[in-house]
């Protein structure tokens, strides 16, 4: 698509802000106004606009597609959205450790342990840890508490919390990810901490290498997303 537009900036509106297009507010994807909660992420999400050539690059979006998300999926639908991540809370894989005589134990131990119990802190609930891969259930208040936690995050947090969750196929990890300050490279690590050690023993297959760091960009823009929304 051909550049439309000559200027695009960002300004104030009823409940929030908007990326401006010579002046014209922008919709969603979906058709919705494209009202975010702050500044800063107006401000990126003007740039991404400013950033086009004479012909738009529509994978160029990154985190207008985030915000998108945002708006038609989650605000659309919060309670839907709640139910989606709090699944892994029950199959957090920061739960399911090795035997404990194994190797591999004592690394989940020292890296995920710490998490775990940060976030058994934060939230005032209980992880059953288990050894082996079959399932056991998390008991009820902490799902019930964590079911709270997820449904007081604004929409974009609950977005990028969807996302995270997912790449890390643990709640822990994703929740530890939004929080300010938080070192999304050691996160990700600990999220694949066991692909990690099958590298070390058998080496690493330059395909699956880059799926991963593909999967790492996304995991960080969707922390970028929440830290931008959070202002």
């Amino acid at each position: 698509m051909k550049r439309f537009y000559k200027e695009a900036t960002f300004g104030a509106t009823e409940g929030g802000w908007r990326v401006l297009l010579d002046g014209r507010p922008i919709k969603t994807a979906g058709g919705r106004p494209q009202v975010v909660p702050t500044s800063v992420l107006a401000e990126a999400l003007a740039a991404e606009w400013a950033a086009q050539g004479e012909q738009i690059d529509a994978q160029s979006f990154h985190l207008r597609d985030l915000a998108d998300f945002a708006i038609d999926a989650v605000a659309a639908d919060r309670a839907q959205t709640v139910r989606d991540v709090l699944p892994y809370a029950e199959t957090d894989t920061l739960c399911y450790r090795g035997d404990p005589e194994d190797a591999l134990y004592q690394r989940q131990l020292a890296v995920w342990e710490p998490l775990l119990a940060e976030a058994e802190t934060r939230y005032d609930v209980h992880f059953t840890r288990i050894s082996g891969i079959l399932h056991k259930p998390q008991p009820a208040e902490t799902l019930a508490r964590l079911e709270t936690a997820l449904a007081a995050e604004n929409d974009f947090a609950l977005a990028a919390l969807k996302i995270l969750s997912s790449l890390a196929a643990s709640l822990t990890i994703a929740l530890a990810a939004i929080r300010p300050g938080a070192d999304a490279e050691a996160l990700w690590n600990a999220a694949n901490l066991e692909e990690d050690w099958q590298v070390e023993l058998w080496g690493e297959d330059w395909e699956a290498a880059e799926r991963r760091a593909a999967r790492f960009e996304a995991f960080t823009l969707a922390i970028r997303l929440a830290e931008l929304a959070r202002g």
